[in-house]
């Protein structure tokens, strides 16, 4: 068997004319309709700078939602960028709200995710959506984009979920708790592994759905996975490669060569994970301004 390639890239651009089928449709009924965007930099990090960049032009040029940057040195205080955030909070034509982490080491970052009003939290972190996504019966306003892309990928393998063995490596925040969360929901069984986890292969050896978040280059061997299970794999390290102009290559969680010989699906590094984030953050926001428009 030599698994389905699970091409991100071109299912993040599925996601993304939905959307901007949505927005025009709902322009052709309200032409007032415009979903508005508030992006926030702290600081002059070159990863961050370049990642916002790559979500203006997403939400610009491909789909036809409006941004509003908001670009702050890195001396910026935690009181200085609560204010910018209640100024957006404040605006009625901005309706999803996205701070760029990671910031500068003197703002709690935490504080400013609660700061954010829930109903323009397009990142999907704020405790009232959060906490909405743990319940079982709870329906957040957004769910975190990484995560939501996550299982958007599983289910457009056509697999049944329910009743599935799922293993989530990895429970950070930002990906592994929240993707357990989900997937619980979904009705699969789930066991959430860490550094601490003991017989780390044996319990990966049972997954029918294995979602590698580790952030340990090959961490996941391929004769770990069961066959004809779905893999996705969240991470993305550079190895050294002295074959490469740049001296690194980019590999995930998992040792795709060998695993792809045994897996149903697996999702690739790069091209996989990495598209559908921002591809999420605008439904999100295209989410929010429909929400905002009927309020």
């Amino acid at each position: 068997m030599t698994a389905t390639i699970i091409d991100g890239k071109a299912i993040a651009q599925s996601v993304r004319n939905q959307v901007k089928s949505t927005i025009l449709d709902t322009k052709e009924k309200y032409p007032q309709f415009d979903p508005h965007m508030a992006m926030i930099l702290v600081g002059s990090r070159e990863d961050s700078a370049l990642y916002v960049k790559s979500k203006d032009k997403a939400a610009k040029e491909k789909v036809g939602i409006s941004i509003t940057m908001e670009k702050l040195p890195e001396a910026t205080s935690q009181s200085e960028l609560l204010k910018t955030i209640q100024k957006f909070n404040e605006d009625k034509k901005i309706h999803g709200i996205l701070v760029q982490m990671p910031l500068p080491s003197h703002i709690d970052e935490d504080c400013i995710i609660e700061a954010i009003d829930y109903q323009k939290d397009v990142d999907g972190f704020h405790p009232f959506n959060i906490g909405k996504m743990t319940k079982r019966t709870g329906r957040p306003l957004f769910l975190p984009c990484t995560p939501k892309g996550i299982l958007h990928l599983i289910k457009s393998t056509q697999i049944e979920i329910s009743g599935k063995r799922a293993v989530v490596i990895g429970r950070s925040d930002l990906v592994g708790t929240p993707v357990a969360s989900l997937l619980t929901a979904e009705d699969a069984t789930v066991t959430l592994c860490h550094s601490k986890t003991r017989d780390l292969e044996k319990i990966v050896k049972e997954a029918d759905i294995v979602v590698a978040a580790a952030g340990q280059p090959q961490l996941v061997k391929g004769d770990w996975i069961k066959s004809g299970a779905v893999v996705i794999d969240v991470g993305m390290n550079s190895v050294p490669d002295a074959s490469k102009k740049s001296g690194v290559r980019w590999v995930g969680d998992v040792e795709y060569e060998k695993a792809k010989e045994v897996a149903s699906f697996i999702t690739p590094v790069p091209g996989g994970v990495g598209p559908m984030t921002i591809a999420m953050l605008l439904e999100n926001t295209a989410i929010s301004a429909k929400y905002w428009l009927n309020k």
